[in-house]
């Protein structure tokens, strides 16, 4: 181990670990020996599963170094149950490994854990894992966001250097922001989505969770590609390059009218580290300009017909015949798949299935389905408008720092408004990032927590997009002591 130690380890990026390991100064299976000891000792539930500290190391001289990597529960893995945070899936071994983990592998990452989620990937808090929620790690008291909240925490926390996780509608961009890491969800099509379990596939989409932008960069350029197995998937065009800009000067930045800090119910502590925000833009640079979204404020509406349509659909394979849980007590199989899906899906899973069910039904499909449809191509029309404007379109991640565990449960539109922001660009499959931005105080008083930046680019920017956050991330130097501190 290095003479700093294992706190000096901890402080590194995936980056410079990388690069400590091929100067000699780091030994890879150290690193991973002392990874994967927090892991097992995590105290924020992040993790459903986690390697051996002697397990067998990716190639140390690929790109990725044998580094460890966490994993979105979602993703299959050959040989290790993948549960999608569900019951129904429980003791289920796929047989082959999704496609993403495969690439990151054959670059040198050792998976490290799987980590905890909202069941199939349904929710913004990680209160709807069948396996226990996952504690934010500034405050335990307070949720991580979701559905990729355990691979944020585990970063957050220093239990993993990097994670992969996935965004449907902003499950990657609003934990990042809630546990202060960074989170980039590619455009739609980047990476191939074969080996992911299902909840909206035309929504779907892999990417990372890391603890600075050049680390999103790093994996991200292992990620991407075509894949055969996958028909929706066709790459990134140019190659992804290291972030290395400095100043914003020459960019154009828009801010949606009643997208930004003026938006209808914005904690006032996000606003105020919003407009800061704008100001660093500025110092570096940047020009920052007004835009017309339009519909942008009919996007939670149109994503909640939508994903739960595509998930009604997705989940009927679920009946206890072909994968993990089956009822015990059944008498014939009508009552096997009655019984199998009341008893293995939560409550969450089942309100949505219920709701797509109706949204496509006869008689309601043009109505609801038909309709959410057309609002989503007018978002997309926008947000491509937008962008024939200005490079970047950027608003606060989430309207809101980590809520209290239990304060949202009771009230499933308050926690569907949490994606107020991040929706949008998931219905266009345009690239979006979150990074650090500040800290606030919740709006009912108590210790700062994080608040997010989201910056939203045209299709295929991600190394643009990357470029800009990193030199925005730069400039405003977040501290994330606190997390690791718990």
């Amino acid at each position: 181990m290095s003479a700093g130690g294992d706190e000096h380890v901890l402080e590194l990026s995936a980056a410079e670990a990388l690069e400590a390991i091929r100067g000699g100064e780091l030994d890879a299976r150290e690193i991973f020996e002392l990874y994967a000891g927090r892991a097992a000792s995590d105290a924020t539930n992040s993790y459903l599963w986690t390697a051996s500290p002697d397990a067998e190391l990716g190639p140390t001289d690929a790109a990725l170094g044998g580094l460890p990597l966490a994993v979105k529960d979602l993703f299959c893995t050959e040989g290790i149950e993948t549960t999608s945070g569900s019951r129904i899936l429980e003791g289920y071994v796929p047989p082959y490994t999704a496609t993403s983990v495969a690439r990151v592998e054959a670059a040198g990452a050792s998976i490290l854990g799987k980590t905890n989620m909202d069941e199939f990937a349904m929710g913004s808090s990680n209160e709807n894992s069948a396996y226990g929620p996952v504690l934010n790690p500034w405050d335990h008291s307070r949720v991580p966001g979701g559905s990729s909240g355990g691979s944020a925490a585990t970063v957050a926390a220093r239990t993993a250097p990097w994670a992969l996780g996935t965004d449907t509608g902003g499950s990657i961009r609003q934990p990042a922001s809630l546990c202060g890491i960074v989170g980039l969800k590619p455009t739609y099509g980047a990476i191939s989505r074969y080996g992911m379990i299902a909840f909206a596939s035309s929504l779907d989409q892999c990417g990372t969770l890391t603890r600075t932008v050049a680390d999103s960069a790093l994996l991200l350029r292992e990620l991407e590609g075509r894949d055969p197995m996958d028909s929706t998937s066709f790459g990134i065009p140019e190659p992804i390059e290291l972030p290395t800009r400095q100043d914003l000067s020459g960019l154009r930045f828009g801010v949606g009218k009643g997208f930004g800090s003026d938006a209808e119910g914005i904690e006032p502590g996000v606003a105020e580290v919003f407009d800061a925000a704008i100001g660093e833009i500025f110092a570096l640079g940047g020009e920052v300009t007004e835009v017309e979204l339009p519909h942008a404020h009919h996007g939670i509406s149109a994503y909640y017909v939508l994903a739960p349509a595509e998930a009604s659909s997705n989940l009927a394979r679920y009946d206890g015949v072909r994968y993990g849980f089956r009822a015990p007590d059944a008498t014939d199989l009508g009552s096997m798949y009655e019984l199998t899906r009341e008893q293995g899906f939560g409550a969450e899973v089942k309100r949505r299935i219920m709701l797509g069910t109706y949204a496509l039904s006869s008689g309601y499909y043009d109505a609801y389905y038909g309709r959410a449809q057309k609002v989503r191509t007018l978002i997309a029309a926008d947000l491509r408008r937008v962008f024939s404007e200005v490079d970047f379109l950027i608003t606060p991640t989430s309207p809101t720092v980590a809520f209290e565990l239990g304060e949202r449960t009771a009230d499933p539109l308050a926690m569907y408004l949490s994606d107020y922001f991040t929706v949008p660009m998931s219905l266009a499959g345009t690239p979006a990032i979150s990074i650090p931005a500040g800290l606030a105080e919740p709006a009912g008083g108590g210790p700062e927590l994080p608040v997010g930046l989201q910056i939203a680019g045209p299709a295929f920017s991600e190394s643009k997009l990357l470029d800009a956050a990193h030199a925005l991330e730069a400039q405003i130097e977040f501290d994330p002591s606190p997390a690791v501190a718990r």
